[in-house]
């Protein structure tokens, strides 16, 4: 007879996740997170993004998370509902989503390696603007671009900072990346393009002393850099869990259609 699964429960330290938490507290026997094969997450889309990282930092493999909102837009997120969990894990659609990994060469020579689920941006840190060389498979695409910066995006969180930079949506499971800028001013007709996920991007620093520029993968910030490279890291997959009538897929493609 197989066990069933065991699961944990972790909450955003808000107020609202936390209430929630202690409602949800005896609904069944919670396990640690690094023991669980499912986890329940409380709280909005950063928390998530949160939880996710600590996926790809267990020493086991990566598990299924299910997420409720409690949160401002909960767009990774479930709706909340203290009743019904049970049936609802059980329903639940899976969703993968393959992470980007950045490695991120310092002004200082020092270098950092990061996963990021949303998107790999660079930005500005002063008043001056950024200039970079845009680079897609060893082959130099931009010589220079002049802007506030620029970001990678995965389906998953093309909806999120890129969108809001006039990026556009990708599709889940469209193998695509958005290379979008943010607040382009040379060259002025650019406007970003839509890449293969198989795609090596490398944005090196141009002018680093005068014109410094920080990368953040997700959460993450790496102050002045030099040079950043950024792939999808095939070797690790994570998992969303949505309700049938709250897909992902189905949110972002109808995000494209919301005025």
């Amino acid at each position: 007879m197989s066990q069933p699964p065991r699961r944990a429960l972790v909450a955003s330290p808000t107020a609202p996740a936390q209430v929630a938490a202690a409602e949800l507290a005896d609904a069944q026997d919670w396990v640690d997170i690094e023991e669980a094969d499912l986890i329940v997450a409380l709280g909005g889309d950063g928390f998530m993004l949160q939880t996710l990282h600590r996926m790809l930092e267990r020493r086991k493999a990566p598990v299924p998370v299910f997420g409720m909102n409690l949160g401002t837009v909960g767009f990774l997120m479930n709706e909340w509902r203290r009743h019904g969990l049970e049936g609802r894990l059980e329903q639940a659609r899976p969703f993968k989503v393959t992470p980007l990994q950045c490695t991120v060469t310092g002004a200082d020579g020092r270098i950092h390696t990061m996963p990021a689920i949303n998107e790999v941006s660079l930005l500005r840190e002063t008043r001056q603007t950024a200039k970079l060389e845009v680079m897609v498979n060893d082959r130099i695409v931009l010589p220079e671009l002049a802007c506030d910066g620029i970001l990678v995006a995965t389906p998953a969180g093309s909806t999120a900072y890129n969108f809001s930079a006039q990026g556009p949506i990708l599709p889940l499971g469209s193998n695509l990346l958005a290379l979008t800028p943010i607040s382009p001013f040379r060259p002025r007709r650019w406007r970003g393009a839509i890449l293969p996920d198989k795609a090596r991007i490398a944005i090196r620093v141009l002018d680093a002393g005068k014109r410094p520029v920080s990368a953040v993968a997700d959460q993450r910030e790496v102050r002045d850099v030099a040079e950043v490279t950024i792939c999808v890291d095939r070797a690790r997959e994570l998992t969303l869990m949505f309700d049938p009538e709250h897909a992902l897929d189905d949110r972002i493609t109808m995000e494209q259609f919301i005025a």
